[in-house]
C-alpha cells in the first residue's frame, strides 16, 4: 500500500507536462442586429456558441488567406494544435468589443495575428502561452503592468489564456491597418466543481496507471 501512494502522490505532484487539445472557433455567419459575427465550438462532448460583437474590419468564415502560418507559434505546454482552417476575425477600428459564450468556458484562448504596435486590455488576468513569428513577421507581447492586457512589439502572433470562467469578455484594442483573432477553449466550467486544467487531467491520468502497474508488481 505505501508504494501505491507513493506513486501517486509522485504522479500527482509531477510538473505539468501535457498540452491538451484547442477547440477553436467555426466562424459561421456575420451578425443582423449589430456588428459582429458568430460561430460555434465543438469540442469532443459539447458545443458552445460563440459571438463577437463589435466594429471590425472583416471576417473569414469559409474561405480566404490561411494566416496561422508556423504552428510552433501557436502551441505550448498547455495547447498542443495551433488552428486549422481560415476561420479569423480582422480589426481594424479601436474600442471596447465582446466575445460572449452560450455557457461558461474556462480559461478561453484567443489566438492573435499582427497585433503590432496594437494596445489591448481585456480586464482579467492573462497568460501569454506562445508567441513568435507568423504571416507578417515576427514579434512579443509585452504584458502591462496589471497583467490584463499588451502591447504588441513587432508583428506579434501567439496565444493568451484568460484565466478563470466567462460567459463574456470584453476588450479593448487602438486602430491600425489590421489585427486579427480567434477564439478557442479546451473545457466548459462546471458551476459546482470548476474545471480541472487539461494538464491536471493528464497527470490523474498518469497516476492512475502508475497504481495499476504497481499493483500487477505486487
Amino acid at each position: 500500500m505505501r508504494l501505491i501512494t507513493t506513486a501517486l502522490v509522485a504522479a500527482l505532484a509531477a510538473p505539468a507536462a501535457f498540452a491538451a487539445p484547442a477547440y477553436w472557433a467555426d466562424w459561421t455567419s456575420p451578425l443582423t442586429a449589430a456588428s459582429g459575427v458568430a460561430g460555434t465550438i465543438t469540442t469532443g462532448t459539447d458545443t458552445v456558441g460563440v459571438t463577437f460583437t463589435g466594429l471590425y474590419s472583416f471576417a473569414q468564415l469559409s474561405g480566404g488567406t490561411f494566416y496561422w502560418t508556423n504552428p510552433a507559434t501557436y502551441t505550448s505546454a498547455t495547447v498542443d494544435n495551433a488552428p486549422a482552417t481560415v476561420d479569423l476575425i480582422g480589426l481594424n477600428r479601436g474600442g471596447a468589443k465582446t466575445i460572449t459564450f452560450s455557457q461558461s468556458v474556462h480559461n478561453p484562448l484567443i489566438a492573435l495575428t499582427s497585433w503590432n504596435g496594437n494596445v489591448v486590455d481585456f480586464g482579467a488576468p492573462i497568460t501569454v502561452l506562445s508567441e513568435g513569428c507568423g504571416y507578417w513577421g515576427c514579434g512579443t507581447a509585452l504584458v502591462n503592468a496589471g497583467g490584463t492586457g499588451f502591447t504588441g512589439s513587432g508583428e506579434m502572433h501567439g496565444v493568451i489564456e484568460l484565466l478563470g470562467d466567462f460567459t463574456s469578455i470584453t476588450f479593448t484594442d487602438t486602430s491600425e491597418h489590421w489585427h486579427g483573432f480567434t477564439v478557442g477553449i479546451q473545457g466548459i466550467a462546471d458551476p459546482g466543481t470548476g474545471v480541472p486544467e487539461p494538464a491536471s487531467l493528464a497527470l490523474i491520468g498518469g497516476a492512475l496507471a502508475a497504481l495499476a502497474v504497481v499493483r500487477r508488481k505486487r
